[in-house]
């Protein structure tokens, strides 16, 4: 699938989710039709962390929970990479506090569209979201302490110049957090040119290899995954078009199981040198 085409599709794909508040993947556990934030708890979420957003904000799209592992100080900016409908960015406003600034970009208009009415709706002062691609960010250069991402970077075509967009942003000495999925080898071709399994995050998905190298060729240092775990097959097919793909391929459940052991979810930090 060519660049220009994959992105239509996951516009698209997360506009629909955003106007109807559906899910796509999810972590080490099966997704099925587990609700957003029976899927929050499966990744990392705490009850308090799901308690504490607007509702709507969580959409169950993410691999893991970036703010428990960034250790986010007042004060500080924060850059999320594909904002979604909010979800990581309100977590992260009430670690930085009233002086801190939080800021989501995402390519999909209709998940600003929502993620700036949750933020009107409830009040949050110190976060911004803003339309753009992670390629080409709409932030300034050294700008930002800490930049996270959720499930995101995966889906974009481009992950080396994604990563330099993230270097270019930061402040020397600013951290990133991601949370994400990766290829621990080469996935059957059905699956790499699946559309559906594209926008459920596994045929944009790098070798893992390849994604950490991204993220080193960028500039960073202290390239280090703090976690890693399974990631079911099953969490790519939540929606019914994903499922009809994974019936219609007639898989056997050993067959299924070659290609779950093919694919991780990822926790990775990183530091951007000091000058």
């Amino acid at each position: 699938m060519k660049d220009q085409d994959a992105k239509k599709v996951v516009k698209e794909r997360y506009g629909r989710v955003a106007e109807k508040a559906s899910s796509c993947c999810c972590s080490s556990t099966c997704c099925g039709t587990a609700k957003p934030e029976e899927i929050g708890k499966k990744i990392g979420y705490s009850e308090k962390e799901l308690d504490a957003v607007p509702s709507g904000s969580n959409l169950g799209l993410g691999c893991g929970n970036p703010i428990a592992l960034a250790s986010i100080r007042a004060g500080e900016t924060i850059l999320d990479l594909g904002s979604g409908a909010g979800f990581d960015c309100f977590l992260a406003s009430k670690k930085v506090g009233s002086k801190g600034k939080v800021v989501g970009v995402d390519m999909t208009e209709e998940m600003v569209v929502r993620a700036r009415a949750n933020a009107s709706e409830d009040g949050y002062e110190n976060v911004e979201f803003r339309l753009g691609e992670i390629e080409k960010l709409p932030v300034e250069n050294d700008s930002v302490d800490l930049v996270i991402s959720n499930c995101v970077i995966n889906l974009v075509p481009d992950k080396k110049t994604a990563f330099k967009e993230a270097y270019r942003v930061l402040r020397p000495g600013g951290r990133l957090m991601v949370s994400d999925i990766v290829l621990l080898r080469e996935l059957p071709e059905f699956i790499r040119e699946s559309v559906e399994a594209y926008v459920g995050c596994v045929s944009g998905a790098a070798l893992r290899y390849d994604y950490l190298d991204s993220i080193r060729s960028a500039g960073f240092e202290d390239v280090r995954v703090i976690d890693e775990s399974a990631f079911s097959l099953d969490c790519v097919t939540s929606d019914p078009t994903g499922r009809a793909i994974l019936d219609g391929l007639k898989l056997s459940d050993e067959k299924q199981k070659e290609v779950e052991r093919a694919i991780a979810s990822i926790k990775v930090s990183a530091i951007k040198p000091e000058a």
